[in-house]
């Protein structure tokens, strides 16, 4: 078997890898879309199907690294093509924490409804999500064209969502402090909103990826994070 010959099916072999990533954040995308919307429309059953939804996910992710896997085993990929493989690995599994913490907001939603709603605050996480959202399909986007400009500003914009749960944080405080029947309901989506900061640190790490991929080298500055809450451990619901 030739040179050419071997080159040709590492290429074809890698094109379906990353159309299965392509896949997953189409329907991580869709997980974030959702479990918005049904956060803020309270709606029990679009937050039941984003539940269901994340099998789907994780088994794209496991699909995607046994097929890198095979690939590095079969066709000993060079140095860079290698990189292009264990980047790949690395954003499906970026990808299948978002999906993660998409769940985990409608299974929060699914208690939210039952109780009195909290000012304008799940349209407030609505916005908050539909940033991560976008951030999220930039750094596909920037992936698929190996735009290291795009990425940089995916970058960037994560500090709007830090700003943005820190704002949100302040909030509930308040709400807390002046009405403690909010306690409850404010405490739930104090967590939704740090699962959306959650993805946005995890979609900023797809762009530092396509960055490494490009230049061979991750992003030398680190980036200031503008989370000024004080830590508090996330309690379960599954």
């Amino acid at each position: 078997m030739n040179d050419h010959h071997i080159s040709n099916a590492f290429d074809r072999d890698l094109e379906e890898i990353q159309a299965l990533v392509m896949k997953m954040g189409g329907l991580v995308e869709a997980a974030i879309h959702g479990a918005s919307r049904a956060l803020e429309d309270g709606d029990e059953d679009r937050a039941a199907k984003i539940k269901a939804a994340d099998k789907a996910i994780d088994a794209l992710e496991e699909q995607i690294n046994v097929e890198a896997a095979r690939l590095i085993a079969l066709r000993a990929p060079a140095a860079s093509d290698l990189r292009t493989v264990l980047t790949v690995m690395k954003i499906s599994g970026n990808l299948e924490r978002c999906g993660d913490y998409a769940k985990n907001m409608a299974k929060r939603t699914s208690v939210l409804v039952q109780m009195p709603a909290v000012d304008d605050s799940a349209a407030s996480l609505r916005r908050m999500a539909r940033e991560v959202e976008l951030m999220l399909k930039d750094a596909l986007d920037s992936y698929v064209r190996r735009d290291i400009a795009l990425a940089e500003s995916v970058r960037q914009r994560d500090a709007d969502v830090d700003n943005m749960y820190n704002g949100l944080f302040r909030e509930f405080l308040t709400h807390m402090m002046e009405d403690p029947r909010t306690i409850t309901a404010c405490i739930h989506m104090h967590f939704i909103a740090k699962n959306i900061e959650r993805m946005g640190d995890h979609v900023t790490s797809i762009a530092d990826q396509v960055i490494y991929l490009v230049t061979g080298s991750m992003p030398e500055d680190v980036r200031p994070k503008h989370d000024s809450t004080p830590y508090v451990a996330e309690s379960g619901i599954d």
